[in-house]
This record gives structure tokens, C-alpha cells and sequence, in this order.
């Protein structure tokens, strides 16, 4: 699925965006080196052999869809944008909810609504899925993030406290 968006940033620049759902090797394989990328922005460079590979049993599995964005303008234009989203059950509504799991623009990319457009897109996927909410979790200092989403009108979850066990600790070298 490929859509066209429009969006722009503050300094009114606009660029025409497409937002692709990453289910064949081609789109995936495009997808992976940008996955990378956003693995190593937050510490992780170990795995960029096996990145293809999982993002591809992840997709065929159904436990996470993957979206990209790119220069709509540009001919074979590489991704700029990258997020990925999953259903959850949503026990005491009988139904699913959605969570937004990752997102991440190339720095150079920033401001000019790649991540909106991406987040639209989720978005759009979960309503078409019959999702009662679309959830996301990013750090509290992450100001850019946390601004993004509000304007898009996600609202902070009051009285839930985030907690983790983690079952396969990392080695330390």
C-alpha cells in the first residue's frame, strides 16, 4: 500500500511525501537499512546482519507492520522515515488496540513531516483494523517526540506506572 501525503514544517516548506507498508523483500529490504539506522541512533550496533531477516518474520507473522517514507518527487527515492506498529488485545473491551512501536526520520529529514505522515499512516491502519486506541511510548525528555504527538492528539496516560522484567539480560563485555 503506498498513499500520498502532504505535510510541511514551520518554515512552510512542502514536500510531497509517500508512505509505503513494507510487505515484499524490496520494500523490506529498503526498510532494513533505515531500521539500522535507528537501532544504532539509540546504541544497538550489533544485529545489521540479521535485521532483514527479522523484520521479514516479523512482518509475515503478523506482529508488526512496517511503513517507510519517502520524497514523493524523487524517482526510486530511498526512505527518509521509518515506523513500525502491532495490534494488542484490549482485554476489557473485548477488542485490539494499537501501539505505534517505532519511529524515526534521518536527521537531515526532520521538520518537513515525514513522522506525521508516518503516524497518519499507523493510524490509518488501526482504524481500518477496528482498534479502539493507538498507544506509544518514547522518553519523557524527548521533547520533539513528545510535542509531535501531542499535536497529533495523543494525550498522556495518567495513574499507569511502565514497568519491565527483562527475561534474556544482555551480556556485558
Amino acid at each position: 500500500m503506498d498513499t500520498d501525503a502532504d505535510m510541511s514544517d514551520t518554515s512552510a516548506r512542502r514536500d510531497r511525501l509517500r508512505v509505503t507498508t513494507c510487505d515484499t523483500d524490496e520494500t523490506l529490504a529498503l526498510a532494513s537499512g533505515l531500521f539500522n539506522q535507528y537501532r544504532h541512533h539509540y546504541g544497538e550496533s550489533d544485529g545489521d546482519a540479521r535485521t532483514l531477516g527479522w523484520l521479514t518474520e516479523m512482518v509475515q507473522s503478523n506482529m508488526l507492520t512496517v511503513y517507510t517514507a519517502s520524497v514523493a518527487s524523487q524517482a526510486d527515492a530511498p526512505p527518509i522515515g521509518l515506523a513500525t506498529g502491532h495490534a494488542t488485545p484490549a482485554s476489557l473491551v473485548m477488542g485490539r488496540f494499537w501501539q505505534l512501536r517505532d519511529l524515526y526520520v534521518l536527521p537531515e529529514s526532520r521538520r518537513r513531516g515525514a513522522a506525521a505522515a508516518l503516524v497518519s499512516a499507523v493510524r490509518e491502519a488501526a482504524l481500518a483494523a477496528g482498534a479502539t486506541r493507538l498507544s506509544v511510548v518514547t522518553e519523557p525528555d524527548n521533547r520533539a517526540a513528545l510535542d509531535l504527538y501531542r499535536r497529533l492528539g495523543f494525550r498522556p496516560v495518567e495513574g499507569l506506572a511502565s514497568l519491565s522484567l527483562d527475561l534474556a539480560p544482555r551480556a556485558t563485555t
